[in-house]
């Protein structure tokens, strides 16, 4: 989708000077902020929509780049990151009062990029798989588990260089950044980006530290126990907070996939369980109480007279437990009637006379009356 012009996102012609530009967006801002539109799905992106346009049109040097080459220029000059240095958008309330109306500062995540005062992240989050059994998940139960993580380093504190082992970056002279000036036509465009040797950090290891070898992190296995919630399927995950990786404000979280396990009887479809039950044929044609498998143990299922081949019974309730709120999924319990395959002399004679009395009656008469 093309970029709207972002004097038309802000309201304002390229005549507007540096006050009605902080007028319009403050006005924008209080209007779009998705803490004040949570119905509004479309509220987050209308943000950042005016956040980058002021952004651009607040620093002269991007205005007069946008005003000549447009959104072309500034996408060869300045990365999205780039777009937004230089600029404190909660410093625009601030003599308002408003910094914090929205609680914890009000354009946290809303920029598109970075820039200003970014607030620290937590670590990545991390994943663990795991394999329960459908007779774990019909209860649920308490399950341990071995993670293995990184942690920051306790000898060097995170840095990976011991004492003495840091020095300042050659390339961007310990800034964290670099400079590159590119011509276009008499402009010239300075942009500003992360120093690739550094990372950012303004300072290169000289003399890494012996226990992480210069990583900063090392690596630790923890037991943990997870709950499982009764009536949980494969696909669900349990958060279990902050056993995630480290990051510069905390760790992240850790998320447990579960897989449960194919069973050898029942077949799950949501929160009912199929089963396919053998009968013979007496107990088909005449009824009968049989016993049939559950999940609490063997329970009576009464068949009518005439059960056919793949008739299905339903026992209520007999399935899973809900994952969430109370109530169980039902049981379904297929019919398969069982053909003998070897025949005693005595039933054999009973088939036949059996059959002679069913036999279907031929050319309008039955053959058993010959």
């Amino acid at each position: 989708m093309a970029k709207r012009d972002y004097y038309e996102v802000l309201g304002s012609d390229r005549g507007t000077d540096e006050a009605e530009l902080k007028r319009a967006y403050r006005r924008l801002a209080m209007q779009h902020h998705p803490d004040r539109n949570p119905d509004d799905p479309e509220a987050a992106d209308r943000m950042k929509e005016v956040n980058e346009a002021y952004a651009v049109l607040s620093d002269p040097q991007k205005r007069q780049i946008y005003d000549t080459y447009g959104h072309n220029g500034l996408q060869q000059s300045f990365s999205q990151e780039d777009l937004f240095s230089g600029i404190d958008f909660s410093s625009l309330f601030s003599d308002l009062g408003l910094r914090d109306l929205l609680g914890g500062g009000i354009f946290g995540g809303l920029f598109g990029g970075g820039g200003g005062r970014q607030r620290a992240r937590k670590g990545a989050d991390l994943r663990y798989d795991l394999e329960v059994t459908l007779e774990q998940v019909a209860t649920g139960i308490e399950e341990t588990i071995e993670v293995t993580f990184q942690e920051e380093c306790a000898s060097c504190r995170g840095v990976g260089a011991e004492n003495g082992g840091l020095a300042d970056c050659q390339r961007c002279r310990g800034q964290g950044q670099v400079v590159q000036n590119q011509q276009a036509g008499s402009m010239v465009f300075r942009q500003v980006t992360t120093c690739p040797s550094c990372r950012g950090r303004g300072q290169t290891i000289t003399k890494a530290c012996k226990e992480c070898h210069g990583a900063g992190l090392k690596e630790r296995t923890k037991e943990l126990t997870v709950e499982i919630p009764h009536g949980a399927d494969t696909g669900n995950a349990v958060r279990v907070t902050g056993e995630g990786a480290l990051g510069p404000a905390g760790p992240g979280d850790l998320f447990v996939v579960l897989h449960v396990l194919p069973h050898e009887v029942f077949q799950r479809e949501e929160n009912d369980l199929i089963i396919v039950q053998e009968i013979d044929f007496a107990t088909a044609a005449l009824g009968g109480a049989i016993s049939v498998p559950g999940l609490d143990g063997e329970q009576s299922l009464t068949i009518a007279e005439g059960t056919q081949a793949s008739s299905t019974y339903k026992i209520a309730g007999g399935g899973m437990p809900h994952l969430h709120g109370s109530g169980h999924g039902d049981e379904y319990v297929v019919i398969k009637v069982v053909t003998p395959t070897e025949l005693s002399e005595e039933e054999r004679e009973l088939f036949q006379r059996l059959a002679e009395i069913r036999r279907p009656e031929v050319n309008g008469r039955n053959t058993a009356e010959e």
